[in-house]
């Protein structure tokens, strides 16, 4: 749809300028809301490891040395922070441009699939999470951590005056619930923390074995 992809080239060039000043913003959120959620859910990935709008690799320096890692974003200028922190860290990643609700990879890819304080800011979630599926292989591990809608009505009614601003600005949700949409694909949650008023959530979700 026309006007779907204006949004999208909007929001890409949203998240080019941001590249510049994401890091600093984003550790003050995480120092105060969610200090040790990278390393929870980094700590857990093994195998061929995809990472879903990798941004500027603030994950990498907390996978497992023994990890193989994909990295994707729509963001070019995050890509490109996230290939000098990569060589900064002496790891290689396959870091690659592309889009979450269509991802170039064939089913069944990977061992793990992580996505990090980003799937709030996907157009389509529930299709992100069903392509996250569909290039885990069976007995993998999904592993998820993001803003979500609080576990208050105050709360969510606040989140809800938010989402009308930054929604329209940045493509950023603030009133998601990713577990519906990873219980709705039938992965099995194996661990689930929800906290700070219920605004913060990460999850580890196993795709069930073949056969």
């Amino acid at each position: 749809m026309p006007g779907e992809q204006h949004n999208r080239d909007r929001w890409r060039r949203y998240w080019d300028k941001e590249s510049r000043s994401y890091d600093r913003q984003i550790r003050l959120f995480e120092r105060y809301l969610c200090p040790d959620t990278r390393a929870w859910v980094c700590a857990q990935a093994a195998g061929r490891t995809l990472e879903i709008a990798v941004g500027t690799g603030l994950n990498l320096p907390f996978y497992p040395a023994e990890a193989e890692l994909t990295g994707i974003d729509f963001s070019p200028g995050m890509l490109a922070v996230a290939r000098h922190r990569a060589g900064h860290l002496g790891r290689a990643v396959d870091l690659r441009e592309a889009d979450a609700l269509a991802l170039p990879f064939p089913d069944a890819s990977f061992d793990t699939v992580v996505c990090t304080f980003a799937l709030c800011a996907v157009p389509d979630d529930r299709r992100a999470v069903a392509e996250m599926n569909r290039v885990l292989r069976p007995g993998g591990l999904l592993l998820l951590a993001d803003h979500i809608a609080g576990a208050t009505w105050p709360v969510r009614a606040i989140q809800r005056m938010i989402d009308l601003v930054t929604v329209p600005l940045q493509g950023e949700h603030y009133l998601r619930r990713p577990l519906r949409q990873v219980q709705a694909e039938g992965l099995q949650v194996e661990r689930r923390e929800r906290f700070k008023l219920g605004i913060i959530e990460r999850l580890a979700a196993r795709k069930p074995a073949a056969g």
